[in-house]
């Protein structure tokens, strides 16, 4: 009798576990940004390439959590040139950091969708931020400003060419 009340509790864990994780659609994920070049105009690109682990129960958020990371090395402006120049020593160097990870360590309701909390490597440089989000459709969509000179991206170059500031969203989208 113990036995069976024993593996039926493990299944009822194992089957709570795989409720709780989502599988990420590489296909259908991505990061997309936009920083100002020159101060005349916007450079926009995407980061493709987003794995890890997307548990997400909006009925009990404590227990939700993200541990999610993408390939640095699948930035893409339009420009082979610029996508050649951001991979190298001077912004992303991705021989020694191909990825970019977002580890949360709280999900919470706001007024209008959810916000989670959580550390943020990039280039080596981790910093605690805030993603406000929304979740529909099977689709987290978070938007977060950043600003490059407190990841020591392109640190070399002031912001007559390159802003500052980048605008990111967040799509990752879950099956």
């Amino acid at each position: 009798m113990k036995t069976s009340a024993l593996a039926f509790a493990l299944f009822l864990l194992a089957s709570i576990a795989t409720i709780n994780a989502q599988s990420i659609d590489i296909d259908k994920s991505k990061v997309k940004f936009h920083i100002t070049g020159g101060g005349l105009f916007k450079v926009k690109g995407t980061f493709t390439g987003m794995q890890g682990d997307f548990n997400l129960n909006t009925e009990a958020l404590d227990s939700s959590s993200f541990d999610i990371c993408i390939d640095a090395s699948t930035i893409n402006t339009k420009n082979k040139k610029r996508d050649k120049h951001l991979k190298n020593e001077d912004f992303f160097n991705i021989e020694t950091y191909p990825n970019i990870c977002f580890k949360s360590t709280s999900i919470n309701t706001t007024e209008t969708g959810y916000i989670t909390k959580g550390e943020l490597t990039l280039h080596g440089v981790t910093k605690t931020v805030e993603i406000p989000f929304e979740y529909k459709n099977n689709t987290f969509t978070g938007n977060i400003v950043i600003n490059r000179f407190d990841y020591d991206l392109g640190k070399d170059f002031g912001t007559l060419r390159i802003g500052k500031e980048a605008t990111i969203t967040i799509i990752c989208v879950v099956e």
